[in-house]
């Protein structure tokens, strides 16, 4: 049985719900020898202005910590491109 790759409306507006009740953004990742050089490895939350809580992670690698940061900004670049171009698509 093949599946249905398509992601509907009511999927994307899920998503994007989800995304819009995290804590904002930009979240950016910290590495504990690359970025700084004491404490540990930690996703920073908002900017220099408005700082929310920082996020740590128990386990996973440095690449995961990477992909759980840049989430929060590509997740609702992607969204805003499949809107976009899901408009196209009907407009032709």
């Amino acid at each position: 049985m093949q599946q249905n790759n398509k992601i509907s409306d009511d999927e994307l507006n899920l998503i994007k719900q989800r995304c819009d009740k995290a804590t904002k953004g930009p979240w950016i990742p910290y590495v504990e020898g690359r970025d700084h050089s004491s404490g540990s490895n930690f996703i920073m939350t908002g900017d220099e202005n408005n700082r929310g809580d920082d996020i740590e992670l128990i386990g996973g690698t440095i690449d995961d910590q990477e992909f759980i940061a840049h989430a929060r900004q590509d997740i609702p670049r992607l969204i805003n491109e499949i809107k976009r171009l899901k408009k196209l698509i009907v407009d032709i």
